[in-house]
């Protein structure tokens, strides 16, 4: 049987797509239609923000796509000296938000420290945030 799968072609080790690979076994003949782009947009803008955190209560990061963006800047700007420097420290003495897993361990790599990973999606989130102490104070 035919099926449409609707994701980029993506080769593991063996050089095929992991998905064709897997449905082949079960007799399975998938086409891969790419359906989605992806381009960081405000990535000067998003910057200048990381470069001040003492204008912001702090971060929250919805997925590893924002965590991609802030490693591109730090890496297009060269900002991963004074980010090692002192700017990582500063936006760790505020509250680093995430939401999930695959995202808390993105953060972590860069070395913020992460709270909410366990709420699972943004509406929990959501709430974890507005149910913390520091709404009250700081953000």
């Amino acid at each position: 049987m035919k099926v449409l799968l609707l994701k980029d072609a993506k080769e593991d080790d063996g050089g095929q797509d992991p998905y064709i690979r897997e449905l082949g076994l079960y007799g399975l003949e998938a086409t891969l239609i790419p359906v989605l782009s992806f381009e960081f947009l405000s990535l000067p803008s998003f910057s200048e923000k990381l470069s001040h955190p003492e204008d912001y209560g702090g971060l929250i990061f919805t997925s590893p796509r924002a965590v991609e963006a802030a490693e591109l800047c730090l890496e297009k700007d060269n900002k991963t000296e004074v980010w090692e420097r002192s700017l990582k420290e500063k936006w760790n003495a505020k509250s680093v938000y995430v939401v999930g897993n695959a995202t808390t361990s993105l953060v972590s790599k860069i070395g913020l420290d992460t709270e909410g990973e366990a709420c699972g999606n943004a509406e929990k989130l959501a709430e974890y945030i507005c149910s913390s102490k520091e709404v009250n104070g700081i953000f």
